[in-house]
C-alpha cells in the first residue's frame, strides 16, 4: 500500500516541483504522466518505485501516445528528463515538441523505475505540448521533469591528435575543425555522386563528402567486386573538399550467403557466423589471421591517400553499439578490442599517419578509450521532416569526452535545422547526409530546406574552406 503525500509533498506537487538528484532542486518541475492525455496507453499502479499516483503503460501500438502540457515560467532553453521503466531490453520512444517532431528518446534497459535524459528543449513561456510515441514500445514512462538549462561553458576541445606521428595535413584539418567548433556546422554527403549533384540542384558544394571502402574487403573481393572509390576520393581532394570515411567491413570469413543472405550482406550480423570473440581470443587462431589480413588489405588503400597528402576523418567499425554489424554484435568488449587491433596495426604496424580517428557511439561502455579515438560521433535517422537539433545524443557525446574531443553527426537523414542548431547551442562539428532517398525523394529532407541549410550563414559549404 502506498503512503499518501506529507504536506511539504503536495505543497510540491501543487506547483509541479520535486527535488532531484545533483541539480538545482528548486528550479525542476515534475509533471506526471498519469495526469496527461493519452491515446491507446493506460495508467497503471500494480508495481512499485514509481512516484505520483501511477505510471503509464500499454505503448505496444504504432500510434499509441502520451501527452504531457509543460508549464514553463519563461521561454529559453531547458533540461528535459524522463522517468520511466523498461523491462523489455534497450527501447526507443519518439518525441514531439508543440506538434513538431523532436527526434528520438533512448530507454536503456531498466527493471527498475529510472531515468533518461532527454537532452535540452526550448520551451515557450506558459504551456508547451511534449509528446511521446510508441516507436519501439514496450516500456512504462513515469513522469518528466523540466529544470532551467545552465549557460554553455566555453568548449575546451584540446588541438592534439591520438596519433603522436600524425601527419600535417591531419594536423591541420583537425586543427581547423577545432577552430570552427561552436561557429558553424560543416555541411556533408555521403557519395561523390549525390555530393555534385548538390551542386548542380542548389548551386553549393558541401564542405564534407563521405566514401566508403566496403568493395575492398577481401571477402567482397572475392566475389568479384571490384571499387574505384579511392580514386573518387582523389577528385574530391582535387575539388578541395573534406573527405570522410568509413568501412562496411564484410566478415572475413563464414559468410552466410544464401538467398536471404547473400555474400553481399557479409557486414550484418545476420549474414555471417564468423566467431569475433573467438578469433580475438586467440591470435593464433586462423580466424585472427584473416583478421590481419582484411586489415592489411584496406591499409594498402589508406596508405594510396596518405601518399597523395589527402587528410582522412576515419570511422571504421561504426554504429557498433546498435549490434546490427558483425563487429558490435557480440557486445561492447569485442568490439573495443578489435577498434584497438584495428587501431595499432594501422598506425604502429602499417605507419599510417593521415588519419583522424572517429568513434560512433555515445556510450561510456563502448567507448574504447581517448588514446585511440580523436572524434565522438553518432549517427542519427529521425523520422522524416524532423529537423530537431538531436540536442540529447549531442550532449551524451559531449560528456562522454569531458568537452575535449570535437562532436560530429557522421550520419543523418533528416538535415538538422541550422537555426535550432544555434537556438539550441547543439554545436555539432559536421553532418553527413546519407545517400539515396534521404537525399533525393523531398521526404527526409524537402528541397527548400536543403537550400535554406547550405546558403545558411551558420553552415558552411566548400567554397568556404581553406586549403589543406
Amino acid at each position: 500500500m502506498r503512503l499518501k503525500l506529507g504536506i511539504a509533498a503536495v505543497a510540491f506537487a501543487a506547483w509541479g516541483l520535486t527535488a532531484c538528484s545533483g541539480g538545482n532542486e528548486e528550479n525542476v518541475r515534475r509533471f506526471e504522466a498519469e495526469d496527461g492525455t493519452m491515446r491507446g496507453v493506460n495508467v497503471a499502479a500494480d508495481s512499485v518505485g514509481y512516484s505520483g499516483e501511477g505510471y503509464v503503460t500499454g505503448f505496444d501500438a504504432e500510434d499509441d501516445q502520451l501527452t504531457l502540457k509543460l508549464e514553463a515560467p519563461e521561454k529559453g532553453l531547458y533540461e528535459l528528463r524522463i522517468g520511466y521503466r523498461s523491462v523489455s531490453g534497450d527501447k526507443t520512444a519518439r518525441l514531439s515538441l508543440n506538434g513538431e517532431p523532436f527526434g528520438d528518446l533512448k530507454l536503456a534497459a531498466s527493471d527498475t523505475f529510472t531515468e533518461s535524459d532527454g537532452g535540452k528543449v526550448w520551451l515557450e513561456e506558459g504551456e508547451n505540448e511534449l509528446s511521446i510515441h510508441s516507436y519501439w514500445g514496450w516500456y512504462d514512462i513515469d513522469y518528466v521533469t523540466i529544470a532551467k538549462a545552465e549557460p554553455r561553458a566555453e568548449h575546451d576541445v584540446r588541438r592534439v591528435l591520438s596519433n603522436p606521428n600524425a601527419s600535417a595535413e591531419a594536423m591541420a584539418l583537425h586543427d581547423f575543425l577545432v577552430a570552427q567548433y561552436g561557429k558553424v556546422i560543416l555541411s556533408g554527403q555521403q557519395t561523390l555522386k549525390d555530393a555534385l549533384q548538390l551542386k548542380w540542384d542548389y548551386g553549393k558544394l558541401p564542405a564534407i563528402a563521405g566514401f566508403d571502402l566496403i568493395e575492398y574487403s577481401p571477402t567482397r573481393r572475392q566475389n568479384g567486386s571490384t571499387s574505384k572509390e579511392i580514386e573518387d576520393i582523389q577528385q574530391w581532394h582535387e575539388l578541395g573538399g573534406i573527405t570522410t570515411l568509413a568501412w562496411h567491413w564484410n566478415a572475413p570469413a563464414n559468410l552466410v550467403n544464401s538467398e536471404q543472405q547473400p555474400w553481399w550482406k557479409g557486414f550484418y550480423k545476420e549474414g555471417t557466423t564468423f566467431d569475433l570473440p573467438g578469433a580475438l581470443a586467440a591470435p593464433e587462431s586462423e580466424g585472427y589471421k584473416l583478421i590481419l589480413r582484411d586489415i592489411d588489405a584496406i591499409a594498402e588503400q589508406l596508405k594510396r591517400l596518405e601518399e597523395a597528402r589527402i587528410p582522412v576523418l576515419w570511422r571504421p567499425l561504426h554504429e557498433a553499439e546498435g549490434g546490427w554489424f558483425w563487429w558490435g554484435a557480440h557486445g561492447p568488449e569485442s568490439a573495443k578490442q578489435l577498434w584497438r587491433l584495428l587501431y595499432d596495426r594501422i598506425v604502429s604496424v602499417h605507419g599510417i599517419d593521415n588519419l583522424i580517428w572517429i568513434w560512433n557511439s555515445e556510450s561510456a561502455d563502448w567507448y574504447p578509450g581517448d588514446d585511440v579515438v580523436d572524434i565522438v560521433s553518432i549517427d542519427s535517422y529521425p523520422e522524416p521532416g524532423d529537423y530537431g537539433p538531436v540536442s540529447a545524443s549531442y550532449e551524451k557525446l559531449v560528456k562522454l569526452v569531458g568537452d575535449k574531443k570535437l562532436v560530429a553527426m557522421t550520419e543523418n537523414g533528416a538535415i538538422p535545422d541550422p537555426d535550432r542548431l544555434v537556438q539550441y547551442k547543439a554545436n555539432w562539428s559536421w553532418y553527413c547526409t546519407w545517400t539515396g532517398e534521404f537525399i533525393r525523394d523531398g521526404s527526409h529532407n524537402g528541397k527548400e530546406h536543403i537550400r535554406k541549410v547550405l546558403e545558411h550563414e551558420y553552415v558552411m559549404t566548400l567554397d568556404e574552406l581553406p586549403d589543406f
